[in-house]
């Protein structure tokens, strides 16, 4: 018996090699964007579960960080009569379209990493996890080191968000707890190790003066470093989000504090599989969550190769 075809739209950066099995089932996958070091390490993940599935295809597809492009996509993969549909989405804000036209033509959806700020309809699922706990996590230990005091900046992700706006409310919700916690700074660095270097550089000619920078991630937590430089790190508390292999690097070598393990294998394999389940009739949970995991330069060790 052939299984139903199975498509997943996230934006990841790579093609997968059709199968054997191309008549069985077929995987599209469109990401946000390629060019980021979590969605790549996202992408290598949905890459090996689909490897694990017998008899499926996959096509992965790069929205460049375009609303418009990424919905051509998704357009793409239901003209072409794919049977699922997993989208890393551009805009967490600016989803409706999406759901509106996979809706239309009865394909499974899931969205991946990014949580959608709209309703999901039946045949919709999310898996991802909850963004507000890491950035709880990153500033209670912030707060920690700090001894409750001090001048913090924050380095969000692009505005459109939802990542963004949760982490860095998670931030704000601890750091108000204390008295003589103050935010001096927020400014978004677009997710990029570039863009980091470029606010905290300006931040610096500014004349902030700042006790820790609470980054939403590791890449423009690793940009705030290099901006920094050995002199003034030394006084700096930086943190980020994701404990990529860089970050993890980093903490090796003391530069950066702490980070918040985002589980991208977790997330990648859990959404192809749930695409696969629904593409099959199969149920399957709502919004399935995969937890943040708190990592300093004690426990750092235990993540190196988990993501």
């Amino acid at each position: 018996m052939k299984f139903k075809k199975l498509i997943v739209a996230s934006a990841l950066a790579a093609t997968l090699p059709f199968g054997a099995y191309a008549d069985d089932i077929k995987v599209g996958v469109s990401m946000a964007m390629f060019d980021d070091n979590f969605l790549t390490l996202l992408r290598q993940a949905m890459q090996e579960k689909a490897a694990e599935l017998e008899g499926v295809d996959t096509q992965f597809e790069d929205a460049k960080m375009d609303v418009v492009q990424q919905l051509q996509q998704v357009e793409s993969f239901i003209s072409q009569g794919l049977d699922a549909i997993i989208v890393n989405p551009v805009d967490t804000q600016a989803v409706a379209p999406i759901v509106k036209r996979v809706h239309e033509a009865g394909i499974p959806l899931v969205f991946v990493n990014r949580r959608p700020d709209a309703e999901l309809p039946e045949n919709m699922a999310y898996v991802g996890s909850d963004s507000k706990v890491a950035g709880r996590l990153q500033m209670e230990y912030i707060a920690d080191k700090l001894g409750g005091k001090g001048n913090v900046a924050i380095l969000m992700g692009n505005l459109s968000d939802e990542s963004t706006r949760d982490r860095t409310g998670g931030v704000e919700e601890i750091a108000a707890k204390y008295p003589d916690i103050k935010i001096i700074a927020k400014e978004t660095g677009k997710w990029s190790r570039k863009e980091g270097i470029d606010t905290t550089n300006n931040w610096l000619l500014s004349g902030y003066e700042f006790d820790a920078i609470a980054s939403n991630n590791d890449e423009m937590a690793i940009g705030a470093i290099m901006a920094l430089g050995p002199n003034r790190l030394k006084d700096v508390i930086v943190g980020g989000v994701d404990a990529t292999p860089d970050a993890l690097a980093f903490l090796d070598k003391g530069m950066m504090d702490v980070t918040v393990f985002q589980d991208a294998k977790g997330q990648g394999k859990v959404a192809v599989d749930t695409a696969y389940k629904m593409a099959r009739g199969e149920a399957v949970e709502k919004n399935i969550m995969i937890p943040y995991e708190l990592v300093t330069p004690e426990n750092y060790k235990e993540y190196v190769g988990r993501n």
